[in-house]
């Protein structure tokens, strides 16, 4: 997992565990029994929450899932979502409680199986084992989950099975795998045989592979593949119809990303099977699709429909909104997911949307079409695990750019920076807007405060409510011009703007005191039409919203549809 951008999972891999291992590992559960599977192929699926979309593609693959747990942290938000698609997907899953050996006063001992393990704790441990556990089930119960430890269950098939261990003292993982390979052959034995028909295998990435040039490094999981067939790929620019040139598989358990020059040249592999294969002009394939083997038959124009079909992007576009990029379909459609359900800081949806939506590095077309947009939270490139071409990135790096470039290989980082500059930019603007847009404002003639009467009058004022700033023009109550700001000064301060509790004194031309005018009158800032508008697209306070409401009432007595 270290090996991983963040620790985190990023990209389906898959590890194939031979039945003789099984047997071997297990034997001590299992009372001279043998299991009828061949094995276990292993899909790794993305732990992190946000690859919803990845683990949606796997969990197809998947006959049986198995969803790790820190028992110590309990359910997380991935938990809940990975819990989500499973029960979508009808996916049946084990649950692997891990870092048992965490609790306090655990006795660990390498490789034990968890059955003998529970027997050597003290009671003060086994009683902490239990608190975490039943918090568990608490949790598990909100997602209407029945949750029970394996060696407990009396009904498989109406509660989920909790399986402790711990990964790095290797304790449990005998008891992990029996479950889980136990319940497949018990509840799913007629889905396990249903791998005969046409090949069909999940591309998982392209890789350049020293000695053997560009190769796909795919999960075959129906029908059996041979050098030489012919096959069709996704492709952004529609379905590759090529051949298989050669097909290498990962020597003993090795992890097929991790499997480096341990392969072995094979000519046929049948699912389900994770292997490597070259074959000629598949520089551009979008990973997450699936590859399919053409038939000598009627059937060929069918298949390379269903390609057709993988190859168009299923992300809604807006007219206008940010550009997404990503390294692959999967992590394409991940982003997306997590953007579409962005929330601000009060918790409502951030509605963001989505113009561009590409696979691929940064080009100059990208940064441009981001640059004509008037509106700046549309001038935004967000990308995951993806490059951007020399080029385009010394355009990003000019002074006089003003594109948003935020790019990870995680997702919640990219998020969360994102955020963060939303946050900022909404604030900057608001700030701006505030200084370009009149705002509303309240504030009382005081009584005996009346220092000149006109020319221009000088009066003695208690801002009420919002603020009024100079050169602002004001109105009565009743709805009549009440002259225009053209100072403020608090003492010996010349101020621009005063704010709601200020009392200074305000000097108002256009106006006489005593004439239409008079001490203890409330008059109030005459927000423009055109202003109103603005208005309500900024962060006002619930004082000026109530001002404002004022005002528009005021106007609204002469015309109807005034600051609609």
């Amino acid at each position: 997992m270290a090996r991983e951008a963040g620790g985190i999972t990023q990209h389906i891999g898959a590890t194939e565990v031979p039945s003789d291992v099984l047997n071997d590992l297990c034997a001590p559960l299992m009372g001279g029994k043998n299991f009828n599977s061949p094995g276990l192929l292993f899909i790794d699926t993305p732990g992190h929450h946000s690859f919803s979309t990845l683990r949606t593609r796997g969990g197809s693959l998947a006959d049986i899932a198995i969803l790790v747990i820190d028992l110590v942290d309990g359910c997380k938000p991935q938990t809940l979502e990975s819990m989500r698609i499973l029960r979508q997907a009808k996916t049946p899953f084990v649950v692997a409680c891990n870092k048992v050996d965490r609790i306090h006063g655990w006795q660990s001992e390498y490789g034990r199986a968890m059955a003998v393990s529970m027997r050597k704790q003290s009671k003060d441990v086994l009683a902490l084992f239990d608190q975490k556990y039943w918090q568990l089930v608490g949790q598990f119960g909100e997602q209407e989950f029945n949750l029970e430890r394996y060696d407990q269950i009396t009904d498989f098939t109406k509660n989920i099975a909790l399986v402790p261990c711990s990964a790095k003292e290797g304790e449990g993982i005998q008891d992990l795998l029996a479950v889980t390979i136990g319940l497949a052959e018990k509840f799913l034995a007629e889905q396990l045989e249903d791998v005969e028909g046409s090949a069909e295998a999940t591309v998982l990435e392209m890789k350049d592979e020293r000695g053997l040039g560009k190769t796909l490094d795919i999960i075959l999981h129906r029908g059996t593949m041979n050098k030489g067939d012919e096959i069709a790929i996704a492709t952004p620019t529609g379905p590759l119809v090529t051949k298989i040139k050669g097909m290498f598989s990962p020597r003993g358990m090795s992890e097929m990303r991790d499997a480096g020059d341990r392969w072995d040249s094979v000519d046929t592999v049948s699912a389900a099977a994770g292997l490597k294969l070259s074959a000629p002009d598949i520089e551009s394939i979008l990973a997450g699709t699936t590859l399919r083997i053409i038939p000598d038959n009627d059937s060929r124009q069918e298949i390379i429909d269903q390609i057709t079909e993988e190859c168009e992007i299923s992300i809604d576009l807006d007219e206008e909104g940010i550009a997404i990029k990503a390294d692959t379909l999967g992590g394409l459609e991940a982003l997306a997911f997590e953007i579409r359900g962005m929330k601000d800081t009060s918790g409502n949806p951030r509605n963001i949307n989505i113009r561009s939506a590409t696979i691929g590095p940064i080009n100059r077309k990208d940064i441009r079409s981001a640059a004509i947009s008037d509106d700046p939270y549309e001038r935004v490139i967000l990308t995951f695990s993806s490059g951007i071409l020399a080029e385009a990135q010394a355009e990003l790096s000019s002074d006089d750019c003003e594109v948003l470039h935020i790019g990870s290989d995680i997702i919640y980082h990219i998020l969360e920076e994102y955020d963060e500059w939303l946050e900022a930019t909404k604030k900057k603007l608001e700030e701006e807007g505030r200084e370009n847009v009149i705002h509303p404002g309240r504030i009382l003639i005081m009584e005996d405060h009346i220092f000149r009467r006109s020319g221009p009058a000088v009066v003695g004022v208690r801002v009420l409510g919002g603020r009024i700033h100079v050169g602002q023009r004001l109105l009565t109550i009743d709805g009549e011009k009440a002259g225009r700001v053209k100072s403020i000064r608090d003492g010996d301060h010349v101020l621009n703007e005063a704010k709601q509790g200020d009392e200074l004194a305000v000097a108002i031309d256009g106006v006489t005191i005593g004439r239409g005018v008079d001490e203890e009158d409330v008059l109030l800032v005459d927000v423009p039409e055109s202003h109103v508008r603005k208005l309500r697209k900024l962060s006002i306070s619930v004082i000026e919203e109530e001002i404002l409401a004022e005002i528009i009432a005021i106007h609204r007595r002469d015309d109807h549809f005034w600051g609609r």
